[in-house]
């Protein structure tokens, strides 16, 4: 609110040139408030890959300001920036291979990030670089006739003081032990008017100018029911924002954990271009600018300016720094069954045999809060669940898993233990008195753990050892709720900013971090309770930057109407490309009931999405998905067994985004960067760079505009195996039966054969390829393969990567890492050539090792022109070639 009365104009700070140090590690130097005279610390230094960090603060603080911990993976190795340049008011420092330089204007205080001479980035152009320092308080004064005049001061400076020391929301009084601390910073992105990220919310793909009305919020909230194209925050956020142009992507991040303000304005700027001669008067072309503008409740200015200069590169940037999406087990990417409640365990049992009885596969089945004791976590309801491990044990032949609800709030209760024992170690939250924080949620009275203490962490971990969580296996796993954290009759239902927190930090300081912090603990504790042998599984609903390294996020209480579902998508792609792969919405929509049809699109787009499960709430009627009549039953299986045939390809794409920050789930743009035409739209997708999913978001859709993008592209039907006319917009016919998805050329794809009744009952089915030919006759793609479950690809080296590749009419199997040493008996049975471009005379097969060559018995359809090779028999791990005459 006081940082939005501070209008666009010349900035009240100057740089104090003479105050610049340059050591190995950063350039350091002053700045002074013209007004205030108040002196703030800047630091800039160049992390390796193309990475500069922008730190601020007060020179000479009070006390501490807030520094958010544990997001960053490592402290980032810097380089040596060089100075170029100082002289009258200007300092420029150049990065080690001189491709950016960063200029430093003293007065007024700007800086200018240049890539090879133009300008990408500009910081405080707008003067809007704002730092409250912080201030004792004010002294109780009590009127006498000598400061009668103070007291009765104007009501103006009453207003002031009122945000400053103390706010009112409503019947709550937020008190501000340490006054004021805002800061805030505008950033000008040069030639870019395509802006994304910062989630989440319920909005479309590219942010939009916010000169007319809210500023996009990240504060994480509990908000049932979301509106749709709303700027308020929900129950995650990351501080990334990516902007695009057709040969650049930059982006920021902005690490701030208290509640934070993005305001952004994007306008065409006269650009002035010299033309041949100097006697001709200098032309102009108008480009496009955009200003953000970052405003934080608290902490200090610690920002990163990714400098790209692609997407791809953006992603690992991001990674280095705050790491990259775990690896999860393999059920996981398989289908979840939830709902608000499965009653007991004869109702668990029935559900998940009736999946088996209309043959549909599943891997979990999921209990919300109602299995517990009272809403006391890691505990049954001894009546409904009343031998829990049994019920694991019937789960477990079947080869599924059980996920269970573990939230953040604790009973208040002396005889449950997992209360007494943290009110007596003194590990919950404190209200500003120094009492345990006490607000209202599932159980009613409650106390909330305070995640920010490692040591509470640790503990908390501990819980979920098997002897410790009593009636728990290891195919149990954990689903963190309500940790934004949610607190009924709070003031936005959430925790009050100056509740305190370990080390005396006030919640205003970590509120964002939160969610963050229980998903480490519950991840951490899940991989200690296997000996470090297991990866663990965590969905969380609230998250932070660094969230992917401990699992999978969903976006929370959506509705069951087409809006939602069609809203779903941009949401999953903002998240994806804030390097949260791991993604999901609820399909069919949480609250309310979805008409048959809506519910059959959902899961038909849910089947080719990162996390796909089904919830609901207890409202709702039941909706397993055997309940809507034997056609949309049908229709359903068939999805689910589409998303199994496919867990080939998704967990390859896991792998890259775990080893290489690639999003699973990506934007067109991103895999067509020159392609402005694609930089918008958000109602069809990429699923690694080689499927592209268009879902039906329309009631009785008859047909879909579909944008298959590149002029230079083949595309081909995935189910029809046929090549799609001329690259551009097409509108093609849809019935309920599926979706739209096409197969670029130039890929090939691994599938399984067929679909079993859980991902473990498939470890040994056959694979089949799927080879699209781009306009070269050439296609290549990768297959990785591991136990599913435990660490050992990581420390026992126990994966196997393939590359196959198809070139010259040759499809050849290849090592892609050497270093894998997993062995498995499956082979590749059939493969599919699409796009070939005429019927062969013969195939033959060779595999390296025995150098024996094998007739391949083919079929060629000449309507569709896909060659289908049979009967292969080819070991997975051997190297191995398919000839075509």
């Amino acid at each position: 609110r006081r940082q939005k009365l501070l209008r666009p104009g010349k900035s009240l700070y100057r740089a104090l040139l003479d105050s610049v140090t340059l050591s190995d590690e950063n350039v350091k130097f002053q700045i002074i408030h013209e007004e205030n005279k108040v002196l703030l610390q800047v630091e800039v230094c160049e992390i390796e890959s193309n990475i500069f960090r922008l730190k601020i603060d007060e020179a000479a603080p009070l006390r501490a300001r807030y520094k958010v911990p544990d997001v960053l993976i490592k402290e980032p190795t810097t380089q040596r920036l060089s100075m170029s340049q100082k002289e009258a008011g200007i300092l420029v420092v150049s990065s080690v291979n001189e491709d950016y330089r960063l200029k430093v204007t003293a007065n007024p205080f700007e800086m200018e990030l240049q890539s090879k001479g133009e300008t990408v980035l500009s910081m405080n152009s707008n003067g809007l670089l704002y730092f409250e320092h912080l201030q004792q308080p004010p002294s109780d004064r009590k009127p006498t006739a000598e400061n009668e005049d103070a007291a009765s001061d104007s009501s103006k400076e009453k207003q002031e003081n009122l945000g400053l020391w103390q706010e009112k929301f409503g019947s709550f009084l937020d008190i501000k032990a340490h006054g004021p601390s805002s800061v805030g910073m505008d950033f000008s992105l040069h030639g870019f008017d395509h802006v994304y990220g910062i989630p989440q919310r319920t909005e479309a793909l590219l942010l939009k100018n916010t000169s007319d009305g809210d500023a996009y919020r990240l504060y994480n909230l509990d908000i049932f029911g979301h509106k749709i194209h709303d700027k308020i925050g929900i129950y995650g956020s990351v501080p990334l924002l990516l902007a695009h142009k057709p040969n650049r992507t930059s982006g920021i991040f902005w690490l701030n954990s208290s509640e934070t303000l993005v305001d952004i304005s994007t306008k065409a700027v006269a650009e002035h271009m010299l033309s041949g001669s100097a006697a001709e008067t200098a032309k102009q072309r108008a480009v496009p600018l955009t200003d953000v503008r970052w405003m934080s409740e608290s902490g200090i200015i610690d920002v990163f300016l990714l400098m790209g200069p692609t997407a791809f590169d953006i992603f690992k940037q991001f990674a280095q720094l705050t790491g990259t999406q775990a690896l999860p087990p393999l059920f996981s990417l398989g289908y979840h069954q939830c709902r608000w409640n499965y009653e007991d365990e004869q109702d668990v049992k029935a559900v998940d045999a009736g999946f088996d009885e209309h043959d549909i596969p599943y891997d979990v089945i999921w209990l919300d809060i109602e299995h517990t004791d009272g809403k006391r976590y890691f505990t049954w309801d001894k009546k409904k669940f009343q031998n829990p491990r049994k019920m694991q044990e019937q789960l477990r032949k079947k080869k599924r898993k059980l996920v269970v609800i573990v939230d953040p709030h604790v009973k208040v209760d002396p005889t449950y233990t997992l209360y007494s024992q943290a009110k007596d170690k003194g590990y919950f939250v404190k209200d500003r008195n120094g009492q345990d924080f006490e607000g209202i949620c599932w159980p009613g009275s409650s106390c909330y753990l305070d995640f920010t203490n490692p040591e509470v962490r640790r503990w908390y971990g501990d819980q979920f050892a098997f002897k410790t969580y009593k009636g728990s296996t290891n195919i149990l796993f954990v689903w963190n709720d309500m940790n934004e954290p949610s607190v009924f009759r709070g003031a936005e239902l959430t925790m009050q900013k100056d509740a305190v927190h370990y080390n005396n930090w006030e919640h205003r300081e970590v509120h964002n971090l939160y969610g963050f912090y229980q998903q480490m603990a519950t991840a951490e504790g899940l991989i200690r309770r296997s000996s470090g042998k297991e990866r663990p599984f965590v969905l969380t609903r609230s998250f932070f930057a660094g969230s992917q390294k401990y699992g999978a996020v969903w976006t929370g209480d959506n509705t069951a109407e087409w809006g939602y579902l069609k809203i779903s998508i941009p949401m999953l792609l903002t998240i994806s490309m804030a390097g949260i792969s791991f993604c999901g919405a609820d399909v069919g929509g949480f609250i309310g009931d979805p008409e048959p049809e809506l519910l059959v699109r959902w899961y038909q787009a849910g089947a080719y999405q990162p996390f796909f499960r089904g919830h609901s709430n207890m409202k709702s009627k039941r909706r397993e998905p055997w309940l809507f009549g034997e056609k949309n039953t049908q229709i359903i299986r068939e999805a689910i067994r589409e998303r199994y045939v496919l867990l080939p390809y998704l967990y390859t794409l896991f792998y890259r985004a775990h080893t290489a920050a690639e999003p699973v789930m990506r934007p067109l743009w991103i895999e067509f960067p020159g392609k402005i035409e694609t930089f918008g739209v958000e109602n069809e997708y990429m699923l690694g760079n080689a499927l592209l999913v268009h879902p039906v978001t329309e009631r009785e859709a008859r047909a879909v505009s579909v944008l298959l993008p590149g002029s230079e592209e083949i595309w081909y039907d995935f189910r029809k195996l046929k090549r799609m006319e001329d690259p551009g917009i097409l509108k093609i016919p849809v019935t309920l039966e599926n979706i739209p998805v096409f197969q670029r050329g130039g890929t090939v794809i691994p599938l399984k054969t067929r679909a079993e009744k859980s991902t473990e009952w498939m470890t040994d089915i056959s694979y089949e390829l799927h080879v699209a030919l781009d306009t070269e006759a050439c296609a290549i793609g990768e297959l990785y393969l591991d136990d599913g479950h435990s660490f050992q690809y990581l420390h026992k080296k126990q994966f196997l990567y393939r590359k196959f590749t198809f070139h010259k009419n040759i499809l050849s199997s290849s090592c892609t890492d050497e270093s894998g040493q997993y062995h498995t008996t499956c082979v590749v049975e059939q493969v599919i050539v699409l796009g070939f471009g005429q019927q062969p005379t013969s195939v033959t097969a060779c595999s390296k090792g025995n150098g024996k060559e094998k007739e391949v018995v083919f079929t060629y359809d000449t309507k569709t022109s896909a060659l289908t090779l049979e009967n292969l028999a080819l070991s997975v791990y051997a190297d191995w070639e398919i000839c075509i005459n």
